[in-house]
């Protein structure tokens, strides 16, 4: 069986994690820490990009609530009578405009208190 010779590859894989790990604080950057320190902080990332999805529905829906209460209805309601009028905009784009155009979501909230009455 052939003699296998790691020295390339494990010089590389080193030069590898301790570049993510520089920055670490203390030892997490330069000694055998800094692999588990890699591994959690992985972790940690992947869970922060489910989060940041989260995050930013949250705030959509804070940011039309605040704006439909301006106009005297509240958030399920609006919401709801966007479905019954049959308007298909999702939260991202309807709290871009509550905040950037206050006139065309006001519009918005006047179907779905229409819709709402009928």
């Amino acid at each position: 069986m052939a003699r296998v010779k790691r020295a390339q590859i494990r010089v590389s894989r080193k030069k590898k994690l301790f570049k993510r790990a520089s920055g670490f604080f203390l030892g997490r950057s330069q000694l055998r820490q800094a692999h588990e320190a890699v591994m959690k902080a992985e972790a940690q990332e992947f869970i922060g990009r489910k989060q940041r999805k989260r995050q930013f529905r949250r705030l959509w829906t804070q940011r039309i609530n605040a704006g439909a209460r301006i106009h005297g209805l509240s958030y399920s309601r609006f919401i709801h009578g966007l479905k019954v009028a049959g308007v298909e905009l999702n939260r991202k784009m309807l709290a871009d405009l509550a905040v950037h155009e206050p006139v065309a979501f006001e519009q918005l909230v006047g179907k779905a208190k229409a819709a709402l009455q009928a």
